[in-house]
């Protein structure tokens, strides 16, 4: 027996040591995965649930520590948590210290998220464990009685729960009545009113079980004197402002009861709560009260708390009618820990420090908490950086009186880090423009620095120089400081650079009209005789652009046959399943030999066709018009229809989910979109991230391709020009190839395989003469008629 005690003693320890290595594995495999990434919030729950299970408290405070720091908790979070501290407190031996580290547990829990229950355990905690409070002294009752109205502001209006905190209110001032001597009558009556008011209180606010509490409040009125029907709901007997305020309040319950239902279904989906939380706050905020807006907000909050609409909505409602108040810098320091990476909500932070008067170190600590964050698009940082800098300006400008010791060089530096961290993203986009533009500016009026300035400026020539607009800004600043003569070095740098669109011509335009306004004769003729050339030669390039899709549109349609056979892909929607390879058809045409003798003898060019299981099908007859004519056949059927890539655009990196209405709503801007084909692997059925996007014409697809890089759903596109016929060989294996020289005129010739011609001027066509147009009906002659013609003329 003692034998097999033993044994299993050792199978019992062994199994010990076995759950304790485990435990120790996992513990450690958590905590290097916390320390590689702390932001993993699924590990921070599993690594504090590993360690309330191994029984290190101290391990156990560090990671709830850390996790409070990065995350919300919950308000079940905050209840254990609060609830393993509460244990070590012995019986014999109540700590006030421990006790008021507990308190301050309950004060940041009760912080982060609405909630009765935590509200509760919090009181309770109070009178049990604070000796001021248990014994009933003056300091315990009003501490009680602050933490009870406290709760009140933050609860009592809780149409479900509320009554919860109103029922632990009364319960304590009973209890202090209770504790009171008999013959302190004044005393006595003074408790009495007191219970009485909070009855009163309790019974004007619409909550879930208002007849139960109507019936204890009769109850309490009879044990004190008062004669009442206590079995009856109806309000006879109570005082009439009492009744009216009952009376309201049940009005008000019934019209929310549906929304109230609707919100506490468990058998609805999140989606469809949250969409009755936003109508049941529409319904409250056209009822004007704001405390009962706020306590609904924060209900939705605690239940979806990583809505980031919700918050924006809710930090929105808060701006209207709170305005600066201190109590919005606690909200919005709550809803950028629950949705950090909601850039609006950083911005509408600092704007709300700025209006508050916030100091510069917490403006910057917000800016730099806002930046360690990954936001779904770059418009959010450059927002985050702008509002940071507006704020900087501000503050410098105009509000002197705070004396923040700030300068100029911390708006160059915000500026400075802006372009280092966002110009890989932003090449030759408006935003990256708009921040040079507001940093040069605020370079030459606020810092007076014209030298910093045009650095600014030049730096964003050096990455952006192919957008016309940033030349523009620069130009636009030195006109308007008066430095006509830098303005004008700005056009001889420009006036002979390539721009999308009709932008070269614009850029020589203007400089023409600049030298009308703030130039000499002999600058405008300088001008002139600069711009002039390029303005031909941007037009003769525009007529041959034109010549060369007029010319390939009317070869495709002289030629369908040659058209088909040029074509260098399909549409992937539109190729034929059945088309048959070339072997196939030899093999076809082989054993059909005698039928196409046959067929050449009527005349006939196609070769009988087979069915898919080798048998002869029988030949269509050849299609008639309505006149009894032969119709012709169209050469190019639908399913065989191709694209000529004449005006296409080739985009490559494309994110594997992106759409066609992705590409068209990215190319808006641009405007002339056409058809637009996504590329699928034949196999998988999925996008292999390539695209083609057709055009009306040139200029747009010039102004396609000039965003190149720029970012669509997460990923940096690579756009160019599709050229099918880029890759054709001369004949003497190198690429047909088109030169152009100039002439001793000056105008540009052009020669070679690719040569096009220029389209004839513009005019009015003679129109034919009549006996022309008699000559073209002449009928034809018969042979004897020719015959005496010929003898005739001998």
């Amino acid at each position: 027996m003692e034998e097999e005690t033993l044994t299993m003693d050792n199978t019992t320890s062994s199994d010990s040591d076995g759950d304790d290595d485990q435990t120790a594995l996992e513990l450690q495999t958590l905590a290097t995965e916390l320390s590689t990434n702390p932001a993993n919030y699924d590990a921070h729950l599993q690594y504090i649930t590993a360690l309330r299970k191994e029984g290190d408290i101290d391990k156990l405070r560090l990671a709830r520590e850390a996790m409070s720091q990065l995350f919300p908790l919950t308000p079940a979070m905050w209840q254990q948590w609060a609830n393993d501290e509460i244990s070590l407190i012995s019986s014999s031996s109540r700590s006030e210290d421990a006790v008021s580290t507990i308190e301050k547990l309950y004060e940041r829990g009760v912080s982060d998220y609405l909630s009765v229950s935590l509200w509760c355990d919090y009181l309770n905690f109070i009178q049990k464990h604070d000796s001021s409070v248990r014994e009933f002294s003056p300091t315990g009752i009003s501490k009680a009685r602050d933490l009870f109205e406290r709760a009140l502001i933050a609860c009592g209006l809780h149409v479900a729960e509320g009554s919860k905190l109103w029922e632990a209110y009364r319960s304590f001032e009973e209890a202090i009545l209770n504790s009171m001597d008999e013959t302190d009558l004044e005393s006595r009556e003074k408790q009495v009113q007191r219970v009485r008011n909070i009855f009163h209180r309790h019974l004007s606010i619409p909550h879930s079980d208002m007849t139960s509490t109507l019936l204890t409040y009769k109850a309490w009125e009879c044990e004190h004197g008062n004669t009442l029907d206590v079995n009856s709901s109806s309000t006879d007997g109570i005082s009439p402002h009492v009744a009216s305020a009952y009376q309201k309040a049940l009005d008000m319950l019934s019209v929310r009861a549906d929304f109230e239902e609707k919100i506490a279904g468990s058998d609805v989906s999140d989606t469809e709560r949250l969409q009755s939380f936003m109508a049941y706050l529409k319904f409250e905020q056209s009822s004007g009260d704001p405390a009962r807006v706020k306590s609904l907000y924060e209900r939705a909050i605690t239940e979806f708390p990583i809505s980031g609409d919700l918050w924006i909505d809710y930090t929105n409602y808060l701006n209207k009618t709170l305005k600066a108040d201190k109590t919005l810098r606690d909200i919005y320091n709550r809803s950028t820990r629950n949705c950090p990476w909601v850039g609006e909500l950083w911005v509408r932070f600092m704007l709300y420090l700025e209006r508050s008067r916030g100091s510069e170190k917490d403006l910057s600590d917000v800016f730099e908490r806002s930046l360690q964050c990954t936001f779904s698009t770059i418009d959010e940082y450059v927002d985050i950086f702008l509002t940071r800098v507006d704020g900087l300006r501000r503050r410098i400008s105009f509000a002197k009186d705070l004396d923040d010791g700030l300068d100029f060089s911390s708006i160059r530096n915000t500026f400075q880090r802006a372009c280092d961290y966002l110009s890989p993203q932003l090449k030759n986009t408006s935003s990256l423009l708009q921040i040079h533009s507001y940093w040069a500016r605020l370079e030459s009026h606020i810092g007076k620095d014209i030298a910093a300035a045009r650095g600014v400026w030049e730096s964003l020539l050096k990455n952006s120089g192919s957008m016309l607009e940033a030349w523009q800004g620069y130009i636009s600043m030195e006109t308007e400081m008066g430095h006509i003569n830098e303005a004008r070095s700005l056009y001889k740098r420009c006036y002979s650079k390539r721009f999308a669109g009709t932008g070269s011509e614009d850029v020589c335009n203007s400089w023409i009209r600049f030298e009308r306004e703030f130039g000499t004769l002999e600058d405008f003729d300088h001008a002139l005789q600069k711009v002039s050339p390029r303005l031909q030669e941007l037009q003769l390039f525009r007529l041959q652009q034109e010549s060369k899709n007029v010319t390939s549109s009317t070869d495709h349609k002289d030629d369908p046959v040659k058209k088909v056979k040029g074509e260098k892909r399909k549409s992937s929607s539109e190729a034929a399943p059945n088309e048959e390879s070339p072997a196939k058809r030899q093999k076809v045409k082989a054993q059909n030999k005698g039928s196409a003798k046959a067929n050449k003898a009527d005349n006939s060019t196609d070769p009988t066709p087979h069915a898919e299981d080798g048998s002869l099908k029988a030949k269509d007859p050849m299609p008639h018009g309505e006149d009894g004519g032969l119709k012709a056949k169209d050469p190019t059927p639908e399913k065989f229809k191709q694209y000529t890539d004449q005006c296409t655009a080739f985009v490559s990196n494309l994110n594997l989910k992106a759409t066609s209405e992705d590409l068209r709503g990215f190319f808006s801007d641009v405007g002339g979109v056409g058809a637009i084909r996504i590329l699928m692997d034949k196999f998988t059925k999925k996008s292999r991230g390539l695209a083609y996007v057709d055009f009306c014409d040139d200029t747009h697809l010039e102004a396609a391709v000039a965003k190149n890089k720029q970012m669509l759903l997460g990923k940096k596109l690579s756009i160019a020009r599709s050229d099918p016929k880029g890759k054709r060989k001369g004949p003497a294996g190198h690429k047909a190839s088109t030169t152009e020289r100039r002439g001793e005129d000056g105008k540009v010739e052009l020669k070679g395989r690719n040569t096009f011609a220029v389209p004839r001027a513009l005019g009015w066509s003679k129109p034919p003469s009549s006996s022309s147009s008699a000559a073209g009906d002449e009928k034809p002659k018969s042979n004897e008629e020719l015959r005496k013609l010929l003898l005739n003329k001998k």
